[in-house]
Parts: C-alpha cells; sequence; structure tokens
C-alpha cells in the first residue's frame, strides 16, 4: 500500500523557481504527485500557494520525501504539533533530531507557529518551556550539537516545522546583481556601487556591515581601501585569522609583507624572518592594543580596528606561526567569537579567505546578504555550495575591490 502526505508551499513560488523544484524532488524521491489547489498571485507582491498530495511505495521513501520539501519551504499540511524529546545526557541528541537550514523557521507548539530565533544551519531546535522563559511562552531556539544539555526539549521528525525560505529579490532593479550568479564578466564598477548601497541599506536599518578578510587583503594592496573604510566607519567588525594581523602588522612595521617589500615586490633581505619579528614585537607590547597604545603600531588594518573600537576576531589554525596574542586557539571559542561579532548582521563581505568565509556563512541565516570577493571564482561557488546559496560572487582583485568600494562610500559626490 502505497504511502500518501498532503504537504504545502506559500510564496513567490513561479518568479523563485520553487514550485518547479518541488515538483523535481517528488520525481527524483521516486515519488507522485497531484495538485490539489494552486492559486497564482496576482501581483509581484502577492504571493501564490499549492497544496500537493505526494505519494511513496515505502514509508522510508516519504520521510526522505519530506526531508527534502521542507528547506525548500514544502511542508506537511496536517496541522500537528512538534514532536519534542527529552535529552538525557550532555551532546547526545535523539537519532531523528531535526536538523536546520539557515532559512527563517518556525515550530508548532500548541496551537500556534512560533519563530525559532537564532536561525542558523546545522543546528538542532531547543524549546524551552513556557516556565522557564521570561515571556510565559515557549521559545524554540537554534543550538548547536556541543550545546545540547541534559533536560533539553529537542524538536524531532519532520512533522510540526514550517521553512520559509528567502524569495528572489522584489526589487530586481536596485540589485539586480543579487543573485547567486558568479562570473568574471560581471563589471567590477558596477558590482561596487550595488555594493555600496546595500552597506548604506544595512546602515539604515541598523545592523551591522562584518568583513571576513584574509592575508590577501594586505597582499594586494588593499590595506588602504579597507583602512579608509574603518576610519568613516563603515565597518563594525572583522572577522578573520592570524595571517592577517601577522602580515598586516608586519608591513606597518617592516614595510613587507611575507617578506616581500610592498614599495616596489622586491624580496626583503632576510625578509622571510619579518613576519616572526612582527609577532615577537607584539608580544613585547602585551597584545595588538597594548602595541597600538605604546606607539609601537602606528598605521594598517588592526591599527585602525583599535583606534576606531571596532572589534575583531583573530581565530587560530594549525599551521600559524607564533600565533599573535590575540589570536584565539580554541576552535569552540573562536567559533563562539564569530557568532556573537556577527550579530545582527546586516551585510557580510567576505574578502579573499575562503575558509572563514564558509565558516562565518554557516553561522548566518539566510536574509542575511553576503558579497564573496575573490580573483579565483571557485572561492564563491564553495561558499554557495555549502549552503550558503545568498551568497554573491564578485571576481575580481580584493585590493582594487577595497579602492573602489571605499572611495564610493566616503568621497562626496
Amino acid at each position: 500500500m502505497p504511502f500518501q502526505e498532503v504537504v504545502e508551499a506559500e510564496g513567490h513560488l513561479i518568479d523563485s523557481h520553487v514550485m518547479e523544484r518541488i515538483f523535481d524532488k517528488v520525481v527524483e524521491s521516486n515519488g507522485r504527485f497531484e495538485v490539489e489547489q494552486f492559486r497564482i498571485g496576482r501581483t509581484n507582491s502577492d504571493a501564490s500557494y499549492l497544496r500537493l498530495k505526494v505519494e511513496t511505495a515505502t514509508r522510508e521513501e516519504m520521510e526522505h520525501l519530506i526531508a527534502q520539501l521542507l528547506p525548500i519551504g514544502c511542508s506537511p499540511a496536517e496541522s500537528v504539533e512538534a514532536t519534542l524529546f527529552l535529552v538525557e545526557r550532555d551532546r547526545c541528541a535523539p537519532e531523528d533530531f531535526y536538523s536546520t537550514s539557515n532559512h527563517h523557521t518556525q515550530v508548532r507548539i500548541g496551537t500556534q507557529w512560533i519563530d525559532v530565533a537564532n536561525q542558523r544551519m546545522d543546528a538542532l531546535v531547543v524549546v524551552k518551556p513556557a516556565s522557564e522563559t521570561g515571556s510565559g511562552k515557549p521559545e524554540p531556539v537554534c543550538r548547536r550539537l556541543r550545546d545540547i544539555k541534559a533536560g533539553d526539549w529537542v524538536v524531532t521528525g519532520m512533522h510540526g516545522i514550517r521553512v520559509i525560505p528567502e524569495s528572489k529579490e522584489r526589487d530586481r532593479n536596485s540589485f539586480s546583481f543579487m543573485s547567486n550568479e558568479i562570473s568574471s564578466e560581471r563589471q567590477v564598477e558596477t558590482a561596487v556601487r550595488q555594493t555600496a548601497n546595500l552597506a548604506r541599506q544595512a546602515r539604515e536599518q541598523g545592523k551591522k556591515i562584518i568583513l571576513v578578510a584574509g592575508p590577501v587583503v594586505v597582499h594586494t594592496g588593499g590595506v588602504v581601501g579597507l583602512t579608509r573604510l574603518i576610519r568613516n566607519h563603515w565597518v563594525d567588525g572583522l572577522l578573520s585569522g592570524n595571517a592577517l594581523g601577522v602580515h598586516d602588522i608586519e608591513s606597518a612595521l617592516l614595510g613587507t609583507s611575507l617578506g616581500v617589500r610592498m614599495e616596489d615586490g622586491r624580496q626583503a633581505e632576510h625578509g622571510h624572518r619579518n613576519h616572526m619579528r612582527a609577532i615577537n614585537a607584539v608580544y613585547h607590547a602585551g597584545g595588538i592594543r597594548g602595541a597600538v597604545e605604546s606607539g609601537r603600531l602606528k598605521s594598517g588594518v588592526m591599527y585602525e580596528c583599535v583606534k576606531n573600537d571596532v572589534p575583531f576576531v583573530l581565530a587560530g589554525s594549525l599551521r600559524d606561526d607564533g600565533p599573535l596574542p590575540d589570536t584565539i586557539t580554541d576552535m569552540n571559542e573562536a567559533q563562539d567569537a564569530y557568532a556573537e561579532l556577527l550579530k545582527p548582521a546586516g551585510l557580510v563581505l567576505c574578502l579573499g579567505s575562503m575558509l572563514h568565509s564558509i565558516a562565518t556563512g554557516n553561522m548566518l541565516p539566510s536574509w542575511v546578504r553576503i558579497v564573496c570577493v575573490d580573483i579565483n571564482p571557485a572561492v564563491a561557488t564553495k561558499v554557495s555550495d555549502r549552503g550558503t546559496g545568498q551568497a554573491v560572487g564578485v571576481v575580481t582583485d580584493v585590493g582594487l575591490f577595497l579602492d573602489l568600494l571605499s572611495k564610493e562610500l566616503t568621497e562626496t559626490k
């Protein structure tokens, strides 16, 4: 006997290609579908509605199909409560826990659909009972597996859950480049102007502008543009690794990056040890802030962050030299610091750092804009492929992009 389920979806189903994806998922899962109801939005701002009866040969295929449909905004139509499981041991969730996407999510508690807080991908949904919340209502929240505690109520299964993906950009003229197409054919000046518009929009909404930067910012001469952005208050936080801090400080103190002279691109004599000399100088000063306050460090990205009270997080890795005393070497602690600084981000610019960009994207909900700038188009592709579908790739030199963006945002037109 076949297994049947009625599912529904609502939103901009046609122009966001959601409806065809729903049909494709059913077919790919060896299922069949019958459209019971479809209402098309009468205007470009109206939502459409789809009600679909789906059928599979086995229960396992149906569970797989529902798991495929939920992330694209198609959920069981039956109004049942989310199933909760009481955790008995720290970091030990039930086998069928619901794993979140980065899209806006709701769970049904009693007769109400309640928004899940701290939305991020690859998390669990923990529901705080009404007796434990200040609001007197149950509060679902995303929580990482390592943060699950005994006594937590975790959402399991696929029912009583609703996912609302971001729709295709409605204002196509203003932000027409905000699609996930990645092409070196896109004119850099156009991408810069539209990124500047996103920055202004984030500022108007009171949201943070966060930069994720790699050492390529220093190597490509992007320090001038980045420091201009910091001084003019277009950066609310900087996320990076040990390497950016080291090479930025090496450049400021010794005029080299990786031992190569910034002024003429020639290898400095004994330049291979310059990055270690920079790290040593910071240790002598007691940290980056100490190096700035003592007058030892007088320029550069880290200098401007300290002088302008822009918070930064340097996450360590296995390959780090030193590292700098400010670098967080505990990965869990570094992840927590990244996530905290991203609240509440409105725009994230990823500049030539693939691993930090992917990590940051995994922490963000899908409604936060991400612009990924790299000379290698594969970097932006990988960020998008790992679930950060809202990421837009700009294939260009990072130094050039920062120079143009800083002028666009700071110079009087």
